[in-house]
């Protein structure tokens, strides 16, 4: 039931984005850049993504992290895996990589290089205030939040519309305990923290 109605939310929201005008979708991809510049102090690491497609953000948002002291580790994919990571040294640094995603040159750190971040951003489609995220159901974040620290902010980032009431859940989803919106800018949500997520 869950997996049928997450595709019906996915549908939804997918169409919802892919008619956001140019001009709108601009304005918000800088309010997420203006909000992430002051997530993680600096000397931290953050573990974040390069935006692609209609994704909110862009990578003047990594640029923002980068200029604020952090380290950025953003994933590189391997199908049926925990997400590797390798550090985020600017746009022209990025190739086109598998999914449809764009990946840094440099060396592939392991999944559990996440351990180290302080904060960890995530691409959603849609979160609601539990912390219950909605992604594109290929399961690389599931497979790899469990080895982030259980002190690291998890954070989705998504539209302002994109945070709901309430979400379809699996019990192997690993819930947020934050939004990152462009008009709401980091929001918390009402989750129970992974420790005792892993207990229930």
């Amino acid at each position: 039931m869950a997996r049928n109605s997450k595709a019906i939310w996915r549908t939804r929201i997918l169409s919802a984005r892919r008619g956001l005008e140019s001009d709108l979708r601009h304005v918000e991809d800088e309010a997420l850049s203006r909000a992430a510049a002051s997530l993680a102090p600096a000397g931290s690491t953050v573990c974040a993504y390069v935006p692609v497609g209609s994704e909110p953000g862009s990578t003047s948002l990594l640029d923002a992290l980068v200029s604020a002291g952090t380290t950025v580790l953003v994933p590189v994919t391997r199908e049926g895996s925990a997400l590797s990571w390798a550090q985020y040294r600017g746009e022209s640094s990025l190739v086109a990589a598998g999914f449809g995603l764009r990946e840094p040159t440099g060396e592939v750190l392991p999944p559990e290089t996440v351990g180290r971040a302080h904060t960890v951003l995530v691409p959603a489609l849609a979160v609601d205030r539990r912390g219950v995220r909605l992604g594109r159901g290929a399961g690389f974040y599931d497979r790899t939040l469990h080895l982030a620290s259980p002190a690291a902010r998890i954070v989705a980032v998504v539209r302002d519309a994109e945070l709901v009431t309430e979400l379809p859940e699996d019990p192997h989803d690993i819930r947020m305990g934050w939004a990152l919106t462009p008009g709401k800018g980091l929001v918390r949500l009402g989750t129970p923290n992974r420790a005792e997520q892993h207990t229930r």
